[in-house]
């Protein structure tokens, strides 16, 4: 698919691999709607001048079903030809240590959301029969490490979603794109050793995000399925997918309880 001129909507797009993914498709000259909690004057010129005709920024917090419903309302008479499902938060450390509120709340953008808007936005797609829905797993949905419980359970869970609505639709001309994300040099990012550190060495690898970013629009380019991590990460993500008893071995040695 390719994204000139393309209306394209984008959550989480004010940072990160959200905003890295709007300039490569400003840089394409798509029509960019940004759903963000607030308005940013600087983004919206930033990516006019990087070749945007229009940039909309919805204003929306997906922390709640409410939320969602209203971002949803605010878009129910655009056209939408690509969906990022990109907003995401991140938990993690030992379970019982993980506070209730942000278990629920990650989940709640992380795969309630990102349900909630696909489900709004689908019925559009296949009556154009045409559009493009990708959804942003991780490598931890494949790759189960000791303190993601509930982060790779959010993770596993977009993958499902995404692996049987690719099945759903297809002949119907519309598509997904389910991206099992490595590191990625962002604040996120920077958050994995707080949260994880005490219990678990955490890989150190990570790529920039405007170079995930440049990945992701190639991989839309093409048409592919899914987006899967290369290097050692790749290696790693296969021994997983394939050597479940000799990851999970490798993954112990990392972790300690206290």
């Amino acid at each position: 698919m390719e994204v000139f001129h393309k209306s394209v909507l984008i959550t989480g797009a004010n940072r990160g691999i959200g905003l890295a993914f709007a300039e490569a498709c400003a840089k394409e000259k798509a029509y960019l709607i940004l759903a963000i909690r607030n308005f940013d004057t600087e983004l919206v010129e930033k990516l006019k001048k990087l070749g945007a005709p229009t940039v909309e920024v919805v204003e929306c917090d997906l922390v709640s079903k409410e939320g969602v419903a209203q971002l949803v309302e605010k878009i129910k008479d655009k056209r939408i030809d690509l969906l990022f499902n990109n907003a995401g938060l991140l938990t993690g450390g030992l379970l019982e240590e993980q506070p209730l509120d942000d278990i629920y709340n990650m989940f709640q953008v992380n795969v309630n959301a990102l349900v909630h808007l696909t489900h709004a936005v689908l019925p559009r797609m296949l009556a154009q029969k045409s559009g493009k829905i990708i959804n942003h797993a991780s490598v931890s949905a494949v790759m189960h490490f000791p303190c993601a419980t509930t982060y790779a359970a959010s993770k596993a869970a977009v993958w499902a979603f995404t692996d049987c609505l690719e099945q759903e639709i297809k002949g119907t001309g519309v598509s997904t794109l389910c991206l099992f994300t490595p590191g990625i040099k962002t604040r996120m990012f920077d958050k994995i050793d707080d949260l994880y550190s005490k219990n678990f060495e955490t890989p150190k690898d990570s790529i920039s995000p405007e170079t995930y970013a440049q990945k992701i629009l190639n991989a839309v380019k093409n048409d592919q399925v899914y987006l899967e991590p290369t290097g050692a990460t790749g290696f790693a993500f296969m021994i997983a997918q394939n050597f479940k008893s000799l990851f999970n071995w490798a993954a112990a040695q990392r972790f300690k309880r206290s």
